[in-house]
């Protein structure tokens, strides 16, 4: 399925990134600076005197800077120890700095008993095979001097997120309410509160408890086996409640007593209940829609300026519940910046007011019929006709241009795809491409520089597709650039491209018949269709759901 997600995922989520190890400072298609052993690089000498104890960590802005020397001192020191594998040349360590320097300051100024470090993962390759650290920025999370076990970090990049994902290792992961007051407190201060009533604290269904809400930052977590409190809230037997300020108001998940607790089952229950059964997509929401893992999306589009768009949202909230858990109601406001969205499902803003049905999974997009009205009684009807089976997805392909062929690099569409692609007579090497994908724009260059070189070789097209407007049944493309070659003659056959992004190599390319010499790189990063913002950071870019694109950082 995660190979599936992908195109929605880059439109509506965005790129996650990391930087491998193996690219460079100039981007993801250059080598980064060669390292040389520290043998053959040895540090400038200085006095005895200035020269700090190689036992000794260094400190910057309250980070630990480790070595090969350090490290092990600082895990006998600092019995919870946050690592950070990093490299000079990677621009999304250079994003994450500040944060974590900022995240180590929230932790220092409340004496939290956490420290955070720091490794510089290419001047010291032998604690960066010792980890497994394949690309940067790495974290690592040790505890109790344990250097052979330490815990993936899977938080946030931002500061108060780093040092909330900490807190709740080295403290308590949930509130523990003794009575009404102490409920009610918590209850307040929080839109979203997951509440745990259990009746034996030392049940394994408690540290499986615990345990989702060690990284379930978004929600705030109270615990508690007092009678009263059973009383008070109307539970007879162990339940996990979700309270909520907005909606139903709760949400009840009972235990399964023969088979107890199931982190994946609650996980799933408390994405599902506590989105709002209508959201309003933004940068903000976009990574929460496809955290809630519901593979059916029905996005209503408006234009929130206008008083008759407005009057339709009460009827689509009046449907919702019936959906819940099954389809995810999003409104998309035509009159904001989501220009995106309504590109990737062939709209214009004009069009608006309209409903599009779309699987994330599968990707498929259903409409219904032009005009019909936008009621409760009608979107009820659309959502349950596409659920079983009842329209055929439509596909999006632009109108062929006049101008297709009068340039070097032929301008390709859904509508004129198969008749060029498949001449038996031709050569025929495409670029799909996404006009947001940062990857597409870097190489446009020595694509019209290919073309220009091979305008007059007959047997050869060199063509572009815009596959965020043209969707082909039988090329789903998952990434931005996709380069295929479909050489001439009979069999439609197709070769995937997978060499380096350069006109040399292209060249090389076509005048071996679709084959790369073997010392040519094996493969190159590439963009992913559009998702919403911010679910870790991008290590190319990956697409999305109803939401947005980003570029790679």
């Amino acid at each position: 399925m995660d190979g599936q997600l992908l195109p929605v995922l880059v439109l509506l989520l965005g790129a996650s990134g990391l930087c491998e190890q193996g690219l460079g400072p100039g981007g993801p298609l250059e080598e980064p600076p060669e390292e040389k052993p520290p043998e053959e690089k040895p540090p400038e000498e200085k006095p005895p005197e200035e020269k700090p104890s190689e036992e000794e960590p260094l400190e910057e802005d309250r980070v630990l800077v480790l070595s090969q020397q350090t490290l092990g001192q600082a895990l006998q020191e600092h019995p919870a120890l946050l690592v950070e594998f990093y490299a000079p040349w990677c621009g999304h360590c250079r994003a994450l700095a500040p944060e974590y320097r900022k995240a180590a300051a929230l932790l220092a100024a409340e004496s939290a008993r956490v420290t955070l470090a720091k490794v510089d993962g290419p001047a010291e390759p032998e604690l960066a095979e010792e980890f497994a650290v394949t690309e940067y920025p790495t974290l690592k999370f040790f505890r109790d001097g344990n250097r052979t076990h330490p815990e993936e970090y899977t938080g946030p990049r931002e500061a108060k997120g780093i040092a909330e994902w900490l807190r709740r290792r080295v403290g308590p992961s949930a509130r523990r309410l003794e009575d009404e007051e102490d409920a009610r407190a918590l209850m307040d201060a929080q839109d979203v509160v997951v509440v745990g009533f259990f009746q034996d604290l030392q049940d394994r269904d408690v540290a499986t408890f615990l345990g989702l809400a060690q990284d379930a930052l978004d929600m705030t977590f109270g615990l508690t086996d007092r009678p009263q409190l059973f009383q008070k809230f109307g539970l007879t037997k162990d339940t996990v409640v979700l309270f909520k300020k907005y909606d139903e108001g709760r949400a009840d998940f009972p235990v399964d007593k023969e088979l107890g607790l199931d982190q994946g089952d609650l996980s799933r229950f408390l994405l599902t209940h506590s989105m709002h059964l209508v959201t309003e997509y933004s940068s903000e929401t976009s990574s929460k829609i496809f955290a809630a893992r519901i593979l059916n999306h029905l996005l209503l589009f408006v234009n929130q300026t206008l008083d008759a768009h407005r009057e339709l949202l009460p009827g689509f909230r009046e449907a919702a519940p019936h959906f819940r858990g099954q389809v995810l109601f999003v409104v998309v406001d035509v009159g904001a910046d989501n220009d995106h969205v309504l590109q990737y499902f062939g709209l214009k803003a004009q069009e608006a007011p309209t409903l599009r049905f779309i699987n994330v999974e599968t990707t498929k997009k259903y409409a219904p019929e032009h005009g019909a009205a936008v009621t409760a009684a009608t979107i009820t009807d659309f959502c349950r006709t596409v659920l079983g089976g009842g329209i055929k997805p439509y596909r999006l392909s632009q109108e062929v241009p006049p101008d297709w062929d009068q340039r070097p690099v032929k301008t390709l569409v859904g509508k004129n795809f198969e008749q060029v692609a498949f001449d038996e007579t031709k050569n025929v090497f495409i670029k799909f491409y996404a006009p947001w994908c940062a990857h597409c724009k870097e190489m446009a260059p020595a694509w019209e520089e290919l073309a220009e070189k091979y305008r007059d070789h007959e047997d050869i097209v060199i063509a572009e597709l815009d596959a965020t407007a043209n969707e082909l049944e039988a090329f789903p493309v998952h990434g931005f650039p996709t380069l295929k070659y479909f050489p001439a003659g009979p069999g439609r056959k197709v070769i995937d491209y997978k060499g380096a992004r350069d006109l040399e190599t292209f060249s090389k390319f076509l005048d071996s018949g679709g084959e790369l010499p073997a010392e040519e790189p094996a493969e190159v990063p590439g963009a992913t269709f559009p998702k919403p913002e911010n679910t870790t950071e991008p290590r190319d870019e990956k697409p999305g759901n109803t939401t947005e694109p980003r570029d790679e950082l």
